[in-house]
């Protein structure tokens, strides 16, 4: 670690643009405007054509009981993932896809619990896609660690309109499936980013306690740091969360 310092987490002057457009949209919807901007029926004096769009059916209510006895059902990893894929939550919409955890192939104990998923994740389907994937990235290999030996799982699987907070509601459907995963995931620690994910997790108000170890309700020690995206928006908090990296760090090795 003594290799490292602060100008680790200063991204090598790299520079971090914050937009609700996920970026594989914008190429597409940018080809669109110039191909409306150029057929457009009105300019050529005819009259513009009216699509007719079904509505989307509403999506029926699922107990929180519901939800827990679906989790409790896959023997394996894969069979969770994929029942969160067709799990029937009130934010899935024909626009908004589940949102997969990140699965370590060489896991070294450590999974992340990050919060709601960001417009570059809802339109990859891959958590922590886009700016805020790329500083994660750069704060883990500051540590030695990257996304092949760490798991990264959301705590709510579909965004939520324009990123909000998730209501209890929400949370209380997605978290028998964060709390299976982390079940089969066994993990020495456990890092969460972000507000919502401390709460859940570490049962802890982030503003309060960034950077203390605490515990979850089946023992597990937890950490709970800021959220890329938020360092992204406050730089100043880079020193916080470097300390917090390098303690985690110390923490792994001595478990």
């Amino acid at each position: 670690m003594n290799k490292y310092n602060i100008q680790d987490l200063e991204l090598a002057g790299v520079r971090w643009e914050i937009a609700d457009i996920p970026l594989a949209l914008r190429a597409k919807w940018n080809g669109e405007n110039q191909a409306t901007q150029q057929n457009n029926p009105q300019q050529n004096g005819e009259s513009p054509k009216v699509t007719v769009v079904p509505p989307i059916a509403p999506v029926a209510t699922v107990s929180p009981e519901t939800a827990i006895s679906m989790a409790e059902r896959p023997s394996d990893i894969e069979t969770l993932i994929r029942m969160v894929g067709e799990f029937n939550h009130p934010l899935r919409s024909a626009v908004t896809q589940a949102v997969m955890p990140n699965i370590a192939k060489d896991p070294n104990g450590l999974v992340i619990v990050t919060d709601v998923p960001g417009a570059d994740d809802d339109a990859s389907g891959k958590i922590l896609s886009g700016g805020a994937g790329d500083l994660l990235d750069k704060m883990l290999a500051a540590i030695g660690m990257n996304r092949d030996n760490v798991s990264i799982i959301p705590i709510i699987f579909w965004r939520t309109p324009g990123g909000r907070t998730p209501t209890e509601q929400e949370l209380s459907l997605s978290m028998p499936f964060v709390n299976r995963f982390i079940e089969f995931l066994n993990p020495k620690m456990i890092l969460t980013l972000g507000a919502t994910p401390a709460q859940e997790i570490a049962k802890i108000q982030l503003s309060h306690a960034h950077g203390t170890v605490n515990k979850t309700d089946s023992g597990i020690d937890v950490m709970s740091i800021y959220h890329p995206n938020y360092l992204i928006l406050k730089p100043s908090a880079k020193r916080d969360v470097w300390n917090s990296l390098q303690e985690l760090q110390k923490l792994l090795k001595n478990q």
